[in-house]
């Protein structure tokens, strides 16, 4: 019986290997394909006339970086009587009325405005968005989020290609970074959304396969939207849902690299946890919801090139796409079945992510991006580059939190969509610790610091069993759990304790 369990352990553990390598191996063939790329074809001509574009603001308690946003879509390049802006506020704190002053201000400058204040916030953003969508005639529609800071010339830069190719839905830009710089955290963010922008997007483009629109920083065609069913809250990624329903029906996704729009990186770890569970439930969810669409194809459209008339390697790209947060509960699966492998066989598999060629994916991928990045500008990519092992670390440390948030998308609809915090943090003197949207630890930190305790008995036993190949990796373990939990407590002990009134103090109140 034990020798039958084992063997069960064992095949398990190998199948979470293979698995976790086809992501890695992704990773690496994403590389060769950004390597070897073809030029990106320039921005087309100027209209004679620019369309009217709407763009929308959605926006829910953001005393801190609100009327940043608005000052900075307000200020872009284009003909006044073409520019509509929607300011979608779903605030229940003092946000709201400082965006409708803010709101007034800009409106007495000739630029037109609309506020629009739902007090129920049904659908979340999904909701917001669709009600916005019903109280514009145009047929462009840009979104940014609270967090971005767009340049001046987005719209003159992205537009041309939805004007120029009636089959293209939307056009996502880059993510840049307004705070990079700020800690490790933030650094080790930055390199890992540099890489799936600057390498991931690239590479799918190139391929053909499906382009994700990142919710922010981008414009949709309204005919696209209509046509793929609108906005929908039956994920917490609709973003990532209309895009794939969008490209199912045969529109195309324009991603422009070369377009980079700014944005604050979440500078407390609670606050990023919460962003990336969203981010883990929602994929999963679209995946749960699409998987079907995305490998068999659905038709009405076939004309445009639906998803049954892309090649089987595309659709096989697409499913890796939304499976992606599959990763966490892989990896927590190898530490998990770890311990008792080497207490039963005193041995095990290689260690997950070690498995051939597969281990060089991500880290090219990330060294790539920074230095197609980065080459040119003082100091080098290297530098930026060093954020690697704290990414490593903290990819591990979150394990948990989106383990958690992958059964929730597997096994469920829709959910609760919790904003990431924003406290308007660029340079290290700046703080958020007394903003009243810090927020406070939850139970996966305890949890953290006893899969740490578990990392560190199955380093032992690895050691007694004189297997020090699995002991450095199990070590691995330990110490991203361990400082994972530990930035955590940390942070919580710099939030000091905060008036019981509403009013804000007024150095949150300055932009």
């Amino acid at each position: 019986m034990t020798v039958f369990f084992a063997r069960g352990l064992t095949v398990l553990y190998a199948v979470a290997a293979v698995w976790l390598s086809l992501y890695s191996l992704q990773a690496l063939l994403f590389c060769l394909v950004f390597w070897r790329r073809a030029p990106a074809p320039p921005t087309p001509a100027s209209p004679a006339s620019w369309p009217t574009v709407t763009v929308q603001l959605p926006i829910f308690n953001e005393l801190h970086v609100g009327r940043r946003l608005l000052a900075a879509v307000a200020a872009l390049d284009y003909p006044r009587q073409a520019l509509h802006i929607q300011v979608l506020d779903d605030s229940t704190d003092e946000t709201k009325a400082l965006l409708e002053a803010a709101v007034r201000r800009v409106q007495a400058r000739g630029v037109k405005v609309t506020y629009l204040h739902r007090a129920d916030r049904r659908g979340y953003k999904a909701g917001a968005l669709a009600a916005g969508l019903e109280q514009t005639h145009a047929d462009f529609v840009a979104i940014f989020d609270a967090d971005f800071v767009p340049p001046r010339d987005f719209l003159k830069r992205a537009l041309p290609f939805l004007l120029a190719d009636p089959d293209a839905g939307f056009v996502q830009a880059r993510w840049a970074h307004l705070n990079a710089s700020y800690s490790g955290l933030t650094g080790a963010q930055a390199l890992a959304l540099d890489g799936h922008f600057v390498i991931e997007q690239t590479a799918r483009q190139q391929l053909g396969a499906f382009v994700s629109f990142n919710g922010t920083a981008g414009i949709w065609r309204r005919a696209c939207i209509e046509a793929a069913g609108g906005w929908q809250a039956d994920t917490l990624c609709e973003d990532l849902d209309l895009s794939y329903r969008a490209q199912l029906l045969g529109w195309r996704g324009i991603y422009r690299p070369d377009i980079a729009v700014p944005a604050e990186l979440p500078p407390q770890l609670l606050a990023f946890k919460r962003q990336q569970f969203r981010w883990a439930k929602g994929s999963v969810q679209t995946l749960r919801k699409l998987w079907r669409r995305v490998l068999f194809g659905s038709s009405t459209r076939p004309s445009a090139g639906e998803a049954a008339a892309r090649p089987f390697p595309t659709r096989v790209f697409g499913l890796l796409h939304l499976s992606g947060y599959l990763v966490h509960p892989l990896l927590l699966l190898g530490l998990l079945l770890s311990l008792p492998l080497l207490w039963f066989n005193r041995a095990m598999p290689a260690p997950l992510g070690l498995v051939g060629l597969a281990s060089l994916g991500p880290p090219l991928l990330f060294a790539l991006a920074q230095r197609h990045l980065y080459a040119a500008q003082p100091g080098g990519w290297l530098r930026r580059f060093a954020a690697f092992p704290g990414l490593m670390l903290l990819g591990i440390g979150l394990t948990l939190t989106c383990t958690q948030a992958v059964i929730e998308g597997l096994t469920g609809r829709g959910g609760a969509f919790r904003r990431t915090p924003k406290f308007h943090v660029k340079q290290q003197a700046d703080t958020w610790a007394q903003s009243p949207y810090a927020l406070g630890l939850d139970w996966t930190t305890a949890g953290e610091i006893g899969l740490m305790f578990y990392a560190l008995t199955a380093v032992v036993v690895a050691v007694l069993h004189h297997n020090l190949g699995a002991a450095p990796f199990l070590a691995l373990y330990a110490v991203a759990f361990g400082s994972t939990a530990a930035v955590g407590l940390w942070q919580a002990g710099r939030m000091r304790a905060r008036p019981g009134h509403s009013l804000i103090p007024r150095a949150w109140r300055t932009e």
